[in-house]
Formats: structure tokens, C-alpha cells, sequence
């Protein structure tokens, strides 16, 4: 896997921006004096909390792994925060039929006062051209607003759903499972929720491995975490006393009344009766009047594991953002679930995936993709490609939203190609 902290940082965006007056440049997050700043900024840029010096430690630690990138202003001075952040590593992504190495995308700040000057643009079309020299055919990120990253080609990939659930209407349908769900201290949690997710990730399009303080986070142990105390943990193991399963949990008392609506960090499992499980225990817990989990796969068997639908609320939304550098190397990386003969025209204006594509899928899956001057059967933009890649958008849906054009019939076997036996997913942030 290539290490994305061996690539050096953009020559056109360093251009660009040096003539704007900014210095961009990699920083070494395990120099305590250059991860501070960056620590800092990020944590401005999202919002947060000024980070206290231990949980700027542990943060620098977490990311002395990933090629973190700060714009500084040429006068800038020792310890001055930068005005652009972003970091990137490349990890593997699960795709049908096995992975992909994929350039991850985060961090992304701009100064509030530095808006508008050219530093987000930059820093990420950097980030591709890096990407794509470094020969990483797919980028990918989690994003905090969602009208941004289209205009660098990225497309909504990998919906999630928002569950919630009104418990007093619900009521339990499912069978009892042979297994046990477990109390267990968030130390333990912290570890069995990354067994488990590294366990199952496999099971699903559109997932990426985990990293040890993103446990710890969730867990409720991420140092300076004033709310950390009141996160709790179970777990399923099955008949045989394996690990099949974990859940991170907060309880929320409403107001006046001695109840409490149950808040799901994080549910992981490897099989369905553990999920299955952990769902039970939450919605059968004792004085819980709801229940609400976030990051939950758009083919969640909830609603079929309770007697009433209606209790349950499913808000689907966008989560997983993945953006194509290298067309034949992506497409040929998957499986595909019936035979393909198609062309597409897909339009890149930044370059790396532009062109004319025949894609060719066999009987058994695999694919060969060519350039062809041959007529293109669909056409679409690289951000709408990239959508469709993990196997969680429809052809159809985009051509009804006047987004591709192509021939039903092209549409349709494009569908049945890309279609995953489960829906996509990915079920942390990064």
C-alpha cells in the first residue's frame, strides 16, 4: 500500500498559492511544535473546543500516519495556526469482489477569515494530482457540507440511513438468538468494536478500515471527552462464545419523566444474529422510549425485525464521497453481477478520468476497459461515474434526475452490473 507521507505536496497548487502569498507544505505531525498549530486549526475549522495540550498529543499521534498539509502565509511565524488543513492516507476501500487502494480525503479547513482565496480549491485539486501520481486510482472522503466536493468531481456514493425508532410502538418480532449480549467497560469496547468492523468490513461496498483512537473516540476514552462517561458498551458473542458483535451507547433521560430515549454510537456485527441481537437489546430495553442510531446501511432489517413499520423512521442521507483519477483501473478492480458491452463518455474537467471508455464485463464478473472512438451508449461527468461505482446509486435514478443521458436498455444493464448483494456502506467518519 503506498504510503501517502512519501508524496510530496503538489508542484501547481505550491505554484499557485506561493504566488498568492502562502506557503504549503507538508508538516510533521510528530514534531510536537508544527502538530500543535495544525491541531489547533483543525479544531477551529470544525468548530471544536480550544484542544487541550493532551488531547493535542493524542490527535498529533493519531495522524503521525497520514501526509498532513497547512497553508501557512509567507510571514507567518513560529507556532502561527494555518489559514488551509488537509490530510490524507491512502487505506483500502471495499468494493465488490474484493479492494481498491484509496486516497482518503480529511481535515479539510479554511480560515473563516481566508475564505474565498483559492486555498480549499488548491488543496484539494492537489490532493488528486497527488493521488493520481502516486498511480491511487479512486479518492475518497466524508463530508461535513454537502454542496462542496461536486465541484472537484467527487459524487454521493455511499448513502446511509438514520434510524429511529419509537419503542413503545415498535414491539420485538424477531426469534431469540442462541448467543449472549454482554456489559462490557469501554476499554473493551474500544477493542471490540475495531474487531468486529475489521472482521465485517469485507461484507459490504464502500468500507474502510478503522484506526485504533477513532475506537477510543466512540468508546467515550478520547482524552479531554467531558460526555465520555456517560457512553456504554455491549456486546454479542454467539453459542460458541465467539465475538460477533459490539454497540456503543449513550442513555439520555428526558425531562420530567423516568424514561430515556437510547442514542447508538456505533453497531458492528460479523452476522446477522448478532445484529439482530444488539437491535434487541436496545429496543427492549427497560424504561427506553426510543432509540436512534446514525451511519446504519439503507437495507437496515429493522423495520422487518418489529411488529409495527411505523415506529421506525428512516432518513437516508449522504455519507461515503468517492471521486475516479484512473477510469481503467477502477472499473477493472471490481466484480459486476451480470455481463456488460457499453461505452461511456465521461466528462472531467480537471483531466483524469476524461475520455471515451468501452467497459466489457465477462460471464464470471470481470472487466476489461479500453479508450474507444467508438459512439458513446451513456454519457456523464466523472462526480456521477463516481456515484455509481460502489453499487449504491442507480443508473436509472440519474438519468430520471436529467443528470446522465444513455438509453434505457444501456441504463438498465449498467444497473444490473453494479448492483452488490447487500446495499453499500460505510459506517464511520474519517
Amino acid at each position: 500500500m503506498t504510503d501517502a507521507r512519501a508524496i510530496p505536496t503538489d508542484p501547481r497548487s505550491t505554484a499557485r498559492l506561493a504566488e498568492a502569498g502562502y506557503d504549503y507544505r507538508v508538516v510533521d505531525m510528530a514534531d510536537a511544535d508544527q502538530a500543535r498549530p495544525v491541531t489547533q486549526a483543525v479544531a477551529r475549522g470544525f468548530l471544536g473546543e480550544e484542544p487541550k495540550p493532551e488531547e493535542i498529543a493524542e490527535i498529533a499521534a493519531a495522524m503521525e500516519a497520514r501526509r498532513c498539509i497547512g497553508v501557512f502565509p509567507h510571514e507567518s511565524v513560529a507556532g502561527q495556526l494555518p489559514v488551509g488543513t488537509v490530510d490524507a492516507w491512502v487505506t483500502p476501500l471495499t468494493i465488490a469482489g474484493g479492494e481498491i487502494p484509496m486516497w482518503a480525503i480529511s481535515g479539510v479547513t479554511v480560515a473563516a477569515t481566508h475564505r474565498r482565496r483559492g486555498i480549499a480549491r488548491n488543496m484539494l485539486e492537489g490532493e488528486l494530482r497527488s493521488a493520481a501520481a502516486a498511480g491511487v486510482a479512486i479518492a475518497g472522503l466524508t463530508a461535513s457540507e454537502a454542496t462542496i466536493y461536486g465541484r472537484y468531481g467527487f459524487g454521493h456514493a455511499v448513502p446511509v440511513a438514520h434510524i429511529s425508532v419509537d419503542t413503545r410502538r415498535a414491539g420485538w418480532l424477531a426469534p431469540h438468538a442462541d448467543g449472549a449480549v454482554e456489559y462490557i467497560d469501554r476499554e473493551r469496547l474500544a477493542a471490540d468494536l475495531g474487531r468486529v468492523h475489521e472482521h465485517s468490513r469485507a461484507s459490504r461496498s464502500g468500507q474502510v478500515p478503522g484506526w485504533a483512537a477513532k475506537w477510543r473516540k466512540i468508546a467515550g476514552l478520547a482524552a479531554g471527552d467531558s460526555k465520555g462517561a456517560a457512553v456504554r458498551g455491549v456486546r454479542y458473542v454467539d453459542s460458541d462464545g465467539e465475538l460477533r458483535g459490539a454497540m456503543a451507547y449513550r442513555l439520555q433521560e428526558d425531562p420530567d419523566e423516568f424514561t430515556a430515549s437510547l442514542h447508538i454510537h456505533h453497531l458492528a456485527a460479523q452476522t446477522d444474529e448478532a445484529e439482530r441481537s444488539l437491535w434487541s437489546f436496545a429496543l427492549q430495553h427497560d424504561l427506553v422510549t426510543s432509540v436512534d442510531a446514525q451511519l446504519r446501511p439503507v437495507d437496515d432489517a429493522l423495520p422487518w425485525l418489529v411488529r409495527d413499520q411505523r415506529a421506525v423512521t428512516m432518513r437516508v442521507h449522504d455519507h461515503g464521497w468517492l471521486r475516479i483519477l484512473d477510469v481503467p483501473a477502477a472499473l477493472s478492480a471490481r466484480t459486476y453481477r451480470a455481463p456488460l458491452d457499453v461505452v461511456l463518455q465521461v466528462d472531467d474537467p480537471l483531466g483524469f478520468a476524461h475520455g471515451a471508455w468501452q467497459l466489457v464485463v465477462d460471464a464470471d464478473g470481470s472487466a476489461s476497459v479500453t479508450p474507444t472512438d467508438a459512439e458513446a451508449d451513456i454519457r456523464l461527468s466523472v462526480a456521477d461515474l463516481s456515484s455509481l461505482y460502489a453499487g449504491g446509486v442507480r443508473a436509472t435514478q440519474l438519468f430520471a434526475a436529467g443528470r446522465i443521458l444513455g438509453e434505457a436498455g444501456s441504463l438498465a444493464s449498467v444497473d444490473d452490473a453494479l448492483r452488490t448483494e447487500r446495499a453499500p456502506l460505510l459506517g464511520i467518519w474519517y
